[in-house]
């Protein structure tokens, strides 16, 4: 740990306006403790920003006592780069404003806003934009990653809709990004992750959702699911982009509208949104039938925010999680055998393979419109290791490891940079394509000591990596 003087430390809870936190203070491993338990690290600085001031104060310290940095919003990141070992966390956390401006179709998001922060101000005017699947996801991250859900074959990915962001630079600097002011820096940011500074408010294109959608849950059981994959497949073409159906084959939780005798069973279940006019809602629910026959299933009208929060049970923080992932372009024959086969052998209940469906929206603007490029993608899958004890980490991580090579000869050879593991680092150019060298002339430009590199890091050219000099 670096050896920080208490009069350094002093001074800064002197200029901060929030909260500063070292290992001697109450409250520290609750400050430091994020979504995926198997992340364990010890940061010697834990600075809770209150406002953009505390964010140049603590980046300020990061740099002068030559410290790591990590930048927490919501903490749910996979890999867990909101925090570091032995360095400081920006933590804006406590910054949450939402403010909408119903009459231009604006949001104007601080970076510790959570999706159910956003979906509550913009739903209170029938407004939303594409977000996740999991409320108490953090909007930033979510959006620096590219950012997609139950929206976005209608309007695209999350980036797609933002329309400008404010941004501290490595060199301590305030800058609007835009698409006529620092136009590469905002080029980067959609898609590239937390390479380029510390976002301090986001603003995004709103649109007319809800506030009630047709959605749910149609069940099958895992018998059915060679067959019911191959029609979702065959289907997929022809659904309009109003409509988004997931898919997702693990064991059965408790859920009331299932048969008892479903619980804790292998199944495969589809989860439906569609944002379409009432009249196509009959055509939505045959196709749905048309899959199998299902054991149970709950469909119908309901509130788009609380869709918006439908799967939150099965995502508490506190649990371990492993993911691996491959973008996909269609559902194989030998995909679909080996998921099957995955699911057979899951080493715990709560472990599941998903096909994220995105298309629509999402394939049309061109690769190099902005750093997200995937978009080729029709389905984002992600194996999802999920279990509660240490002791399960090896069976479960591999199995997901063992799942992710059975299924990659049938994967596109990108991914999604927000479903990499902290072990993944070697795949980053994997999720940017063509535009990894434009993003690593950009990093040199804004980051050029590679300060923000605590993430799915892309180097600047010339970066000496542990360099904290910008």
């Amino acid at each position: 740990m670096a050896d920080i003087p208490v009069a350094a430390i002093d001074a800064l809870k002197t200029a901060t306006r929030g909260d500063v936190m070292t290992k001697s203070d109450p409250g520290y491993d609750d400050a430091r403790s994020i979504w995926n338990a198997m992340i364990d690290h010890h940061p010697a600085v834990i600075v809770r920003c209150a406002g953009v001031a505390d964010v140049l104060s603590g980046l300020s310290f990061a740099r002068e006592h030559g410290l790591p940095l990590a930048i927490r919003g919501g903490g749910h990141n996979i890999a867990g780069s909101a925090i570091c070992n032995d360095g400081l966390v920006l933590d804006m956390s406590a910054m949450k404003s939402v403010r909408i401006d119903p009459e231009a179709q604006r949001a104007y998001v601080e970076p510790g806003a959570t999706l159910a922060d956003f979906d509550h101000e913009a739903q209170a005017f029938g407004l939303a934009t594409p977000l996740g699947i999991n409320s108490t996801t953090g909007v930033a991250g979510l959006t620096l990653g590219g950012g997609f859900g139950w929206l976005s074959r209608r309007y695209g990915m999350t980036v797609d809709n933002l329309l400008s962001a404010d941004v501290v630079t490595a060199d301590g600097k305030l800058v609007h990004a835009n698409a006529s002011s620092h136009p590469d820096l905002f080029w980067a940011l959609r898609g590239g992750g937390g390479n380029f500074g510390v976002v301090t408010m986001f603003e995004f294109q709103l649109h007319r959702v809800g506030p009630e959608i047709f959605g749910g849950l149609i069940v099958f059981p895992l018998d059915q699911a060679k067959e019911a994959l191959r029609k979702y497949q065959a289907a997929t073409p022809m659904m309009p982009d109003d409509l988004t159906v997931w898919a997702v084959l693990r064991l059965a939780p408790p859920l009331p509208f299932l048969p008892p005798d479903v619980h804790g069973q292998p199944i495969i279940a589809f989860a439906v949104c569609h944002t379409g006019a009432t009249g196509e809602q009959t055509i939505v629910n045959d196709m749905l039938h048309d899959f199998g026959t299902p054991v149970g299933e709950h469909l119908g009208t309901m509130p788009y925010s609380a869709w918006q929060q439908a799967f939150d049970a099965l995502l508490t923080p506190g649990a371990r999680n492993y993911w691996k992932s491959h973008n996909l372009e269609t559902l194989s024959d030998g995909l679909i055998d080996a998921v099957i086969d995955a699911v057979h052998h899951l080493p715990s209940p709560q472990c599941e393979i998903f096909f994220g469906q995105i298309g629509g929206q999402t394939a049309r603007p061109a690769a190099d419109a902005m750093a997200y490029s995937a978009r080729d993608t029709q389905y984002a899958m992600n194996v999802h290791g999920r279990w509660d004890d240490a002791k399960d980490d090896t069976a479960c991580v591999t199995w997901a490891r063992d799942f992710f090579q059975a299924s990659a000869p049938h994967a596109m050879g990108s991914v999604y940079v927000n479903f990499l593991t902290e072990d993944e680092a070697h795949r980053v150019k994997s999720a940017y394509g063509g535009n990894f060298d434009r993003l690593a002339q950009i990093k040199g430009r804004y980051d050029p000591g590679n300060l923000f590199r605590n993430n799915q890091n892309i180097p600047p050219p010339s970066a000496t990596t542990g360099s904290n000099s910008a």
